[in-house]
């Protein structure tokens, strides 16, 4: 795809944890709806970017570097007026609320857009319609779900928050490989519908199938930002993640 103004512009970021270093002055842009993957090993500083950009508190994280979503400089900004601004970020780990329905954990998704009846109840048809196990555990506590099921509702989540911007976690963690081809032909569908992504993912075969672009980030220091298809070709990349 030909590549428009960056929508998330990040710039010489760097995250401490205390004294230790997670990321390491890195810097890489993502535009309209382009989907660009991370990849890298555990340990990489994957998930600290996306819960860096989307501003995610943490005990004893100190951060400097620039932001910018959508014009705006963010860096400083708290992860609910981000939200605001139409970014969604889906952690790993599916951290649903276990004891609430099925309905009530997608409409939780949506709470900011709780006043626009209508337009909420177009979006929760979505995604039933998108995911059709969650019309028919609708009524069920989450934590009842499998894990794929629980993969499918909080990206549901994600997407009743009608995001300009969706982060996108390890979102085949824990899967069983027939529920991951599942989870990554959703993630090409949105793409292909021109959402905008940033994803983190650990299957780098996976990540850059789906992927417009890509980077790789290692020990807090990221390189690439090349069409993935050439970064799927580096050697390195082959070697190291692609079992090549």
């Amino acid at each position: 795809m030909s590549r428009g103004e960056s929508l998330l512009s990040v710039r010489d970021l760097r995250v401490f944890y205390g004294a230790a270093r997670a990321l390491d002055g890195i810097s890489f842009d993502v535009a309209e709806g382009e989907v660009v993957a991370i990849i890298g090993p555990n340990g990489a500083g994957k998930s600290t970017t996306l819960k860096t950009v989307s501003g995610v508190p943490e005990l004893l994280k100190t951060t400097s570097g620039h932001v910018t979503f959508a014009g705006e400089r963010i860096e400083r900004r708290p992860a609910h007026r981000i939200a605001r601004m139409g970014m969604a970020h889906v952690p790993e780990g599916r951290r649903v609320f276990p004891d609430s329905t099925v309905e009530e954990n997608l409409l939780l998704g949506a709470h900011r857009r709780r006043r626009q009846r209508a337009a909420v109840a177009a979006d929760l048809e979505r995604v039933y319609e998108r995911f059709g196990v969650l019309r028919e555990r609708r009524s069920q506590p989450a934590g009842y779900l499998s894990g794929g099921e629980q993969q499918m509702l909080v990206l549901g989540r994600g997407l009743m928050a009608s995001p300009r911007f969706l982060l996108l976690d390890e979102p085949s963690l824990g899967l069983a490989p027939l529920l991951v081809s599942q989870v990554f032909e959703i993630i090409a569908g949105l793409a292909a519908e021109g959402t905008t992504i940033l994803l983190v993912e650990q299957l780098a075969h996976q990540a850059l199938r789906v992927a417009d672009r890509a980077y790789v980030l290692e020990a807090g220091v990221m390189s690439g930002g090349d069409a993935a298809a050439a970064v799927a070709a580096d050697p390195h990349v082959r070697a190291a993640y692609l079992g090549a």
